[in-house]
């Protein structure tokens, strides 16, 4: 069976103001030795299945010198890939050239950079530092290279940030006209030095009102195919739906997790542990109810919701049957339609109160 990869790179050139996992600045002297325990946990761990997704994620992939890359893509070669393999690789904006002609010789043929925003004002609160005519120059000679499946992230809800900051935000996005937009609500930490500063609290009304518009207005050009996710046709995050579709991935790197042969699994976070090939922090085997709670939980995220009759054949249950979901139906919080359940686009925002009715005790 077709297998998906995540990569996870911890190293970043600046640490951001929001972000409570890698806090690791790139030190050289830590990359060889981190890459070498990446490709021993390979070795070790995968079993010569066809790989039809790889995605390197950070912490910032883009940040590896040239050597490190190319030493990167040497340990990625050990993977058997697929004829249509999708391999992404995270970017900051500011990427240079050189590292994007290096990836397309290397088979990536997705590109994700963190934008968060364009506007000064917002960047500064997160520690970051994008310019949009000087993106929008780039991203025309990455296009000439062949990319031709780019994703941008997009961050709102920030402390400081306005609605008229979010729509300019959206004009320029949607003007570099990417193929995929993850959008994400901006989430308050502990540790972090947003929430050190004093920065505690989401104002829900306002996070609301920006999701909402930022619907309103991606729909026009984008299909909402999940949650988060926005894309043209023929251009869904075929990794990310790995996920939500509950379909085993290797997850390779500090931190990072899996699910192999019924097993979920998280890498441990501490680099010292890691560079000494101590792996593995935490492992779940999953039974039957797990698997069929993992499977509505993440599927209820896409738009389209879980396909009622591939939910029986996979697990010989009908979902009526293993979920006391019928309040959420005469609510109309869940609809069943065409033989998809799916959440109310009511309800999409206050998703998480209706998946939690699918967690056991």
């Amino acid at each position: 069976m077709l297998k998906s990869v995540y990569i996870h790179i911890p190293f970043c050139k600046d640490i951001c103001s929001y972000c409570d996992f890698c806090k690791m600045y790139y030190n050289k002297k830590y990359i060889d030795k981190y890459l070498n325990a990446l490709e021993q946990e390979i070795k070790k761990n995968y079993k010569n299945q066809i790989i039809e997704t790889i995605y390197v994620g950070g912490g910032t992939p883009s940040i590896l010198s040239l050597d490190e890359l190319n030493k990167l893509f040497s340990i990625i070669n050990i993977f058997k890939t697929s004829k249509n393999l999708e391999f992404t690789i995270e970017c900051n904006p500011d990427v240079e050239i050189e590292k994007i002609e290096l990836f397309r010789k290397n088979k990536v043929n997705r590109l994700s950079f963190g934008i968060e925003s364009f506007n000064n004002k917002v960047l500064k609160i997160l520690n970051r530092n994008t310019n949009y005519e000087e993106f929008k120059e780039k991203l025309k000679k990455i296009r000439d290279l062949g990319f031709n499946n780019i994703n941008l992230d997009l961050i709102y809800a920030i402390p400081t940030q306005n609605k008229e900051d979010l729509k300019d935000d959206i004009e320029k996005i949607i003007s570099l006209d990417p193929e995929h937009i993850s959008t994400y609500s901006l989430i308050l930490e502990k540790n972090t030095k947003l929430y050190i500063d004093g920065y505690k609290n989401i104002d829900e009304e306002k996070d609301l009102e920006m999701y909402n518009y930022i619907i309103k207005k991606l729909n026009k050009k984008y299909i909402h195919y999940e949650i988060s996710n926005f894309s043209k046709e023929n251009y869904k995050s075929k990794h990310n739906l790995t996920y939500w579709n509950n379909l085993e991935y290797y997850g390779f790197g500090l931190g990072a997790s899996g699910y192999i042969n019924n097993i979920r699994y998280t890498n441990t976070r501490n680099l010292k542990k890691y560079l000494n090939y101590e792996y593995i922090n935490e492992e779940e085997k999953l039974d039957l109810k797990s698997k069929m709670e993992y499977e509505m939980i993440l599927g209820l995220r896409k738009l389209k919701g879980v396909n009622t009759k591939d939910f029986y054949k996979k697990y010989n249950k009908n979902i009526e049957d293993i979920f006391n979901i019928k309040e959420l139906l005469e609510n109309k919080k869940l609809i069943i339609k065409d033989d998809y359940i799916f959440i109310n686009p009511k309800y999409i925002y206050t998703s998480n109160d209706i998946l939690i009715n699918f967690i056991g005790e």
